[in-house]
């Protein structure tokens, strides 16, 4: 199943995201000037795109894809390293020392 294509519905809520996501860029005003859309509306397509995200991510786990949205820098390691903040001291302190 995780070889799936995405549906029709996977594409509807990606259009759907796209056009509010350009709905709320086209509207951008700076700071100190008023908005051209009221306040209930900017609330509604926040959450417009909170419920197009969270099917999306259903949608994805259902069929076994994994969720990879996450924007990411071009010059961004692909790889982590884990530190261990427990097993570390201070230069020239021993851990039992308080």
């Amino acid at each position: 199943m995780a070889d799936q294509e995405p549906g029709k519905e996977e594409h509807i809520l990606r259009i759907m995201k796209r056009v509010l996501t350009d709905v709320a860029k086209d509207t951008y005003t700076r700071p100190g000037h008023r908005h051209p859309l009221s306040d209930d509306t900017v609330k509604g397509i926040r959450d417009c795109l909170s419920l197009i995200t969270a099917r999306e991510a259903e949608l994805a786990e259902a069929a076994g894809r994994p969720m990879k949205m996450r924007p990411r820098f071009v010059d961004e390691p692909q790889t982590s390293v884990v530190v261990n903040l427990d097993t570390t001291t201070r230069k020239g302190k021993k851990k039992d020392d308080s």
